[in-house]
């Protein structure tokens, strides 16, 4: 939908929010997205950005109160009762029964045969919410990701673009217009991107979160200028390639905050082959593409008049940036294999990346 579509029921200074922006002529023979709106590009697309933030926030909290958190609950405080009759078995229970009371569904009945349920003790209760907690703030990580990475697949599939090939790249650069299907993909990776770095700084501080937050800056640097400057094959290439093991991670932790430990495991596993194969061999077979193929195909020419903006400055700015990214990304790939070490071991998976835990003296104590 363009703002010549709505602009009878819309009240003007909210179209540039609801709608894609700068609508224009598609192309005479547009090589992907025959039957696509074509849009370029301005300042206005910001209100698209504010928009998707907004939008990513509500349903962030709606999947998060209502269904994530009430899930994670139930299944946590199911698995306490089992624990608990387990004990309580283990200290003396008979045929059913603690000194002739009986145990059922997670409580416990007096001789006179009222049944008096289980209590969490404070430390437990702590445990629960804690964990029910992060379960939802993964989980919410895990349906974007999910989404999005089907949406990034949808995109890639119909561009002329090869992973292991990636050529295709710069021929007939610049590409513009844009097709609405890749405007809207690229503006709501953009907008995902800066609600995540509000909510990094809202959810319970991580141990690498300095790393996290120089991770998601040049992320957002480098989706901006590449959409500005019209190198935008590249940027939905990368943004498929780094959403692919996004999916797995949350879906691990997700796992082991509600104890299916075997499941995370099998998770983490596969979390573990698809990064280093999206990350350590896709992701580099594109930053050659653009140190090597770039200069090659397309002619280091700035001319803002002609959507031309690879100048010898652009081109190293955006090497030293996806190497960044990269240098980053070995960091937490040992990080990883540390994990991993402890998986093979017999230890479990226990996240390098996760949450401090800052639950106070009291958690100390009861630990």
């Amino acid at each position: 939908m363009n703002s010549l579509q709505v602009s009878d029921w819309l009240p003007f200074f909210l179209v540039p929010f609801f709608t894609l922006s700068y609508p224009t002529t598609p192309p005479a023979n547009p090589d992907s997205f025959h039957d696509s709106q074509y849009y370029t590009t301005g300042i206005l697309d910001a209100c698209v950005i504010v928009s998707c933030i907004a939008v990513m926030a509500v349903f962030r909290d709606i999947t998060r109160i209502y269904l994530m958190e009430p899930f994670a609950k139930w299944k946590l405080t199911r698995n306490w009762e089992r624990s608990q009759r387990a004990k309580i078995k283990a200290n003396g229970v008979s045929n059913g029964s603690v000194n002739g009371s009986p145990i059922s569904n997670g409580v416990a009945s007096h001789k006179n045969g009222e049944y008096v349920p289980l209590t969490l003790s404070k430390r437990d209760a702590r445990k629960i919410h804690r964990s029910m907690l992060r379960f939802a703030e993964q989980g919410w990580s895990f349906i974007y990701y999910a989404v999005n990475f089907a949406f990034g697949v949808y995109v890639h599939h119909h561009l002329p673009t090869r992973v292991l090939d990636p050529v295709d790249l710069w021929l007939n650069y610049p590409h513009t217009p844009l097709a609405g299907t890749v405007k809207f993909y690229y503006l709501t990776q953009t907008a995902f991107y800066l609600h995540q770095v509000l909510i990094l700084n809202a959810e319970a501080r991580r141990k690498d979160h300095v790393q996290m937050m120089a991770h998601h800056i040049i992320t957002i640097i480098l989706m901006v200028t590449s959409y500005v400057y019209n190198f935008t094959r590249i940027g939905c290439i990368i943004m498929v390639l780094m959403d692919c093991c996004d999916i797995f991670l949350p879906l691990a932790k997700m796992l082991r905050y509600i104890a299916l430990y075997t499941l995370c495991d099998a998770m983490f596993t596969a979390f573990l082959v698809c990064w280093f194969i999206t990350r350590h061999v896709l992701f580099i077979i594109v930053i050659k593409s653009v140190w090597v193929d770039s200069p090659r195909l397309v002619p280091e020419m700035w001319a803002p008049e002609r959507g031309s903006y690879l100048s010898p400055l652009a081109h190293k700015t955006f090497i030293a940036l996806l190497v960044s990214l990269q240098v980053l990304q070995v960091v937490w790939f040992g990080m990883i294999c540390r994990v991993a070490y402890r998986v093979v071991t017999g230890h479990g998976a226990s996240d390098d990346r996760s949450d401090e835990e800052d639950g106070g003296a009291n958690d100390e104590k009861d630990e």
